[in-house]
């Protein structure tokens, strides 16, 4: 997998700066130079000085940097002037590492932070900007030089970016899993990137077509039943906090292709069905950053792998399935796949492991992103103190959210002529009643959250904390409602 750039911490060390060969970044309070920056200005012959004073940079937004390229009196290539005051939130220090991040060198860089208050935030954004997804290209980028960070209490630092590394880790496992190909990622290569993780501590339990055929899970079945593909139920479990608290259950729809079966997509767009496994990919990743840091946390994760291929052999609109539940459910349309594949999931989830709460991630609708843009994730839930607990963790770290409502009137759009009720109730309100479908697999007892994430998954251009492609949204606000709600 894609691992973190590593992070050498040092002690602020003017004479290092002066020597460092390729970039040189500063992080520059635009009310006063510190001594150490005072000290580069007069190494610069003032260039430093000037160009704080210059135009470009008193109308750059906090977090935003100019370059200064061979400067003079430093060996450095380039010299990153960072513009951000220490009284900003810590979000848009993130955001800033971020920027730096996007700009490292291919022959080595030197940041240095000196006692800036939200010097971890800035080596965790620049940490998680640098990823690049190379695996498949036979003349991948130049790798990055050596990244240096100077600090003045550089022992704090370092314990703070070790910390953040797991989190980093899970993040990129998420993005390297979304951003993977269906011809490598598939069912059973997936399932055995998950069953490598036992080497991390996590149970790994792998269900295979019959088992999910003898537990009646004709709905999940029903979606893979066209593909070569086998199609998986994997679950991964953290066993970190008190054996008497039920776990929480993250839930993840992991499509690794969706042509739409036989309601086939157009052929505009499609090679984007690659990240129709996002939901499971998120699950994954946050699993994988509990075992690392050892959360002390009970959690299960569960996702169903499916591929959706038309075939002779493959489900038809109009088809009637039965899900474990026991529901009867009319498959309008083949390509509401999602949906079935989480119903299944849902219901063993609760029926097993009994979780004190449940939330599910899909890329599930692309309502979601006609209502909201890629900048924001659709939530839905039929608990307002749980949902509140996760919406404060990813307003907190950044990853936007909604809610969206539910209603009697949008599950009565579910009622089937021929079943108990249809999988698909067309255009209006399309990423509600999908909602309001998989909430008929939810025990009324059980809180629980359902994200759609399809429009936060994969984007086309870069973000602030993301290379273009996979983002890994909704890692870093599960893990943060994690430890501050569900750690022993």
């Amino acid at each position: 997998m894609t691992h973190p750039i590593a992070i050498d911490v040092k002690a602020t060390d003017f004479d290092a700066i002066l020597v460092e060969k390729g970039r040189v970044v500063l992080i520059i309070d635009p009310d006063a130079l510190t001594v150490l920056q005072t000290k580069i200005d007069k190494s610069t012959h003032g260039a430093l000085g000037r160009a704080i004073k210059s135009d470009s940079f008193s109308v750059l937004p906090q977090g935003k940097s100019l370059e200064l390229a061979f400067p003079v009196g430093l060996l450095a290539e380039t010299l990153q002037v960072v513009k951000l005051a220490k009284s900003v939130p810590p979000l848009v220090a993130r955001r800033a590492g971020g920027v730096i991040g996007a700009n490292l060198s291919k022959v080595s860089s030197l940041i240095s932070l000196e006692d800036h208050p939200h010097a971890d935030e800035l080596t965790f954004g620049a940490a998680l900007r640098a990823y690049s997804f190379d695996p498949h290209k036979t003349k991948p980028p130049a790798p990055l030089g050596q990244v240096k960070v100077q600090a003045n209490n550089p022992e704090a630092l370092a314990a703070k970016t070790a910390s953040h590394a797991a989190l980093a880790e899970g993040v990129f496992f998420t993005r390297d899993l979304v951003n993977e190909p269906a011809n490598i990622l598939t069912t059973d290569s997936f399932a055995a990137r998950l069953a490598a993780m036992r080497d991390l501590g996590l149970e790994i339990e792998i269900l295979e077509e019959p088992q999910m055929l003898a537990l009646g899970m004709h709905a999940l079945l029903g979606v893979g039943q066209g593909s070569e593909s086998p199609s998986k139920l994997v679950v991964l479990r953290w066993n970190g906090g008190k054996k008497e608290n039920a776990p929480l259950a993250l839930v993840g729809k992991g499509v690794v292709f969706d042509t739409g079966g036989i309601s086939i997509k157009p052929a505009g767009g499609m090679e984007e069905m690659t990240m129709d496994m996002g939901g499971a990919g998120v699950v994954a990743g946050v699993m994988r950053s509990l075992a690392l840091r050892k959360a002390r946390a009970n959690v299960v994760g569960l996702v169903g792998l499916v591929e959706n291929m038309p075939d002779g052999r493959a489900q038809r609109p109009g088809d009637v399935v039965t899900s474990m539940k026991g529901t009867t459910i009319e498959v309008i349309n083949t390509d509401a796949e999602g949906r079935l594949v989480l119903a299944d999931v849902l219901w063993y989830a609760q029926e097993t492991y009994k979780p004190h709460a449940m939330i599910n991630l899909a890329t599930l609708t692309g309502a979601i992103i006609v209502a909201l843009g890629h900048e924001t994730t659709g939530g839905f839930s039929n608990n307002t103190l749980f949902y509140d607990k996760l919406a404060k963790a990813a307003e907190a770290e950044g990853e936007g959210l909604w809610r969206m409502p539910l209603g009697d009137a949008y599950d009565a759009k579910l009622t089937s002529r021929i079943a108990d009720i249809v999988n698909s109730c067309g255009r209006d309100a399309g990423a509600i009643t999908a909602a309001q479908f998989l909430q008929r697999f939810v025990k009324p007892e059980t809180p629980w959250i359902h994200l759609d994430i399809a429009g936060t998954a994969l984007v086309k251009t870069a973000t602030d904390l993301a290379p273009k492609g996979a983002t890994g949204w909704g890692v870093l606000a599960l893990n943060r409602m994690i430890a501050d709600h569900f750690e022993d």
